[in-house]
């Protein structure tokens, strides 16, 4: 915000007295005639007001005009002029303006102390609002945002301000931006920038991290055990129903664990010898 005319009487006075006082003194020098020496310093003062009262605007400012301490209008970019002397001139900047709030010290709903900071973005829409209804629109943002910051991290508890950022940070935006409508300011967004916990909370948080990983852990393994014993269970039943598929599949499993196939002598029995045997067992176990 530019006041570009704190004491527009006094300049004008001043102005005005500087000419007549030259006026004055040509004339005491007589080289002018005291009514040419006054129609001329009133020439000079008329053309001095009309150039010094001219501003120019930029693109990305509107200008508060107060005439007589009233505020009459709000000019747009480009070239302006007011009376000087009359009216008065103050500079809004319209572009998107950026608020760092301190870190503040909250505890949450479950008790936890943490440490926050955030970051407020926000825009004049109304220039005439901003200068009328606030002396300062920037720190009544940024004290404002600080207390609605404190409120709603004060009614939270820890995990979801830790995973729910964004749904914390559009809260309190939204307490913000109804506040300062009446000021004629626009927050585009506020964004949590860092969390700050006790060192004892970050240990505790890294043990029950620790100890969800091993039970996925545990569980994953167990899933694993699980399917491969019915894949296990699923093959032997498909070799059972091939004659001889066992035999096979055994003779396989010793050449795989055989780590030196000279040292090792391997004595075969055909399957009917087995079966042979087996029915034998049933027979005898009938007789008794």
């Amino acid at each position: 915000m530019n006041n570009n005319s704190s004491s527009p009487f006094a300049t004008l006075a001043v102005l005005v007295v500087f000419v007549f006082a030259i006026a004055y003194g040509l004339v005491q020098l007589g080289l002018v005639s005291w009514y040419m020496a006054v129609f001329w310093a009133a020439i000079i003062v008329l053309c001095m007001a009309l150039i010094s009262g001219l501003r120019i605007v930029d693109q990305f400012e509107r200008a508060v005009v107060l005439t007589l301490g009233k505020y009459t209008s709000t000019r747009q970019p480009g070239l302006t002029w007011i009376l000087v002397g009359i009216q008065r001139m103050i500079m809004i900047d319209m572009r998107i303006t950026t608020i760092d709030i301190p870190q503040q010290e909250v505890i949450t709903k479950d008790n936890v102390p943490v440490g926050i900071n955030a970051v407020v973005y926000f825009q004049v829409v109304s220039a005439e609002k901003a200068i009328l209804n606030i002396r300062d629109y920037a720190l009544a943002v940024s004290q404002y945002a600080q207390a609605a910051l404190r409120d709603v991290i004060g009614q939270g508890e820890l995990d979801p301000l830790l995973s729910e950022r964004e749904r914390i940070s559009e809260e309190i935006k939204k307490i913000v931006d109804a506040a300062t409508e009446a000021w004629g300011v626009n927050v585009h967004d506020i964004k949590i920038q860092d969390i700050e916990l006790p060192a004892d909370m970050k240990r505790i948080m890294a043990k029950q991290a620790e100890s969800e990983r091993e039970r996925r852990a545990v569980i994953i393994r167990s899933e694993g055990e699980f399917a491969a014993a019915e894949k296990l269970a699923q093959a032997a039943e498909r070799l059972s129903q091939v004659p001889g598929g066992l035999s096979l599949r055994t003779l396989a499993t010793i050449e795989k664990i055989n780590p030196d196939p000279s040292k090792t002598v391997i004595f075969t029995l055909p399957v009917e010898f087995m079966e042979g045997f087996k029915s034998l067992s049933e027979y005898l176990r009938g007789k008794k």
